[in-house]
């Protein structure tokens, strides 16, 4: 989306009313536009790691099943209209564009203020999912879960990734208070699978789960991966058994974290099956896996001169930790150009993750909430840094005299931005707007 586009001075005004959890809004301004989100059934997904990279795979895998599949992720890479996809592909401006202006209005016309930028794109979502007619929507929650604006939806089923300590000012202090928020996706009679390994997460999402009448299980106590074999940078062959079947399938996700995420969307895909999405079959879900495209979670880009750009949005602790081990298994030697949001408690992971790196370039991501380089710097007192707070000239520095792998990593509005940089200046990647989710293989059988 341009940065003259309508939309993209609509949602920079609705910016800036930041974050307000809560479902009245929201219930509101769907009421007033028919109700859309009861125009296709859905599944939630929450959690904190790995929510997108679920939910992209049980889309994938509803797609090769020959369902109509509408996918909702946030936030977005380099444009807006990623969020919403439609059988893998991102909406056009021109759909997203009319879309907005309509919730905006009518939240204007009910409410006599608008609704914040997380409220008017998911209303956004379902207003497109329920006029392209989609069969299933696969929806990615956002913060928390329990007053989170995709909560409005009434999910046929609920999925839940690990748990970790993040948005501490919103969701609570503790493993069990952030659990209990994401929980607030369960519903009454509703099945439910968590992958959640942490047992004072688990105990209070199970708490919650009896608290709603919720048929909430774990995925680990039936769900196992027998074989995992690398296939390097073309991804990973896995084994997958579950209490329902044995699947052998190849992802392009790298690491061993996507084996997690692909256990749950298998356990998902299955329940769907249960439910009466016969189509989800093993096949299905072998194609889906199989097609599935992702970018921005360990995506190599490799440069003219040979040299690898590993662009990947690890932004906490787990996800630093989860990136540290396949850069020791895989990687060996790189240099790192990272910046974060000032919300990361980042001084619980960056000291570790630039142990493995040569080279450390500190940059801030062009956000208004962006954390100052000074401080990352502070962080490093250590050792010797190369700080640069304009992001595009932090990639250029990165870029000279080096020849290791260069990883980038901290926030996604950063990796967004460096994505758009690179393509600037070598003519790669293409646009994640313009990136299917998935490949066609993932909807025809081979």
């Amino acid at each position: 989306m341009s940065p003259e586009s309508s939309s993209a001075t609509v949602l920079k005004r609705l910016e800036q009313d930041g974050v307000r959890l809560g479902l009245e809004t929201t219930h509101q301004v769907l009421r007033s536009l028919g109700n859309p989100e009861s125009g296709f059934a859905s599944v939630l997904v929450a959690g904190t790691n790995g929510k997108g990279s679920t939910a992209v795979q049980l889309a994938s895998m509803a797609a090769a099943g020959g369902y109509r599949t509408g996918l909702y992720t946030s936030p977005h890479l380099e444009d807006v209209t990623e969020r919403i996809r439609v059988d893998g592909a991102a909406i056009s401006e021109t759909q997203f564009e009319e879309a907005l202006g309509r919730v905006v209005e009518e939240a204007e016309r009910t409410l006599g203020h608008p609704p914040t930028y997380f409220e008017a794109v998911t209303a956004t979502a379902f207003s497109i999912f329920a006029e392209s007619a989609v069969d299933l929507a696969i929806l990615e929650v956002g913060l928390g879960g329990r007053l989170d604006a995709t909560n409005a939806c009434e999910p046929v089923m609920s999925l839940i990734t690990e748990i970790g300590l993040e948005h501490r000012q919103y969701l609570g202090e503790s493993l069990s208070s952030i659990a209990r928020e994401k929980a607030g996706v369960l519903r009454k009679g509703c099945p439910a699978w968590a992958w959640v390994e942490r047992d004072e997460a688990w105990e209070a999402i199970r708490a919650v789960g009896r608290q709603v009448g919720a048929e909430v299980r774990r995925g680990p106590d039936v769900a196992r991966p027998v074989e995992v074999t690398q296939l390097g940078w073309e991804g990973q062959e896995v084994q997958m058994e579950t209490a329902r079947d044995v699947y052998r399938v190849r992802t392009p996700l790298l690491g061993l974290h996507q084996v997690k995420n692909l256990a749950l969307a298998i356990l998902g895909a299955e329940e769907l099956r249960e439910l009466g999405w016969d189509r989800v079959d093993r096949g299905a879900i072998e194609r889906g896996v199989r097609g599935t495209r992702w970018p921005g979670r360990l995506e190599r880009v490799e440069l003219p001169d040979g040299r690898s750009v590993i662009l990947d949005v690890a932004h906490n602790a787990d996800g630093a930790a989860t990136l540290s081990r396949f850069l020791d298994d895989t990687v060996g030697r790189f240099d790192l150009l990272f910046g974060v949001l000032e919300d990361k408690e980042v001084s619980a992971f960056l000291p570790s993750l630039a142990q493995g790196a040569g080279r450390v370039i500190l940059t801030s991501p062009t956000s208004r909430r962006s954390m100052a380089v000074d401080r990352l710097v502070a962080l490093l007192s250590e050792r010797t840094v190369m700080p640069e707070a304009d992001p595009v000239a932090a990639l250029h520095l990165a870029l000279e005299d080096g020849g290791d792998p260069l990883v980038i990593c901290g926030s996604v509005y950063l990796v967004g931005e460096m994505r758009t940089a690179l393509r600037q200046r070598f003519g790669v990647p293409q646009p994640a707007s313009e990136q299917s989710c998935w490949s066609e293989r993932a909807v025809s059988p081979s």
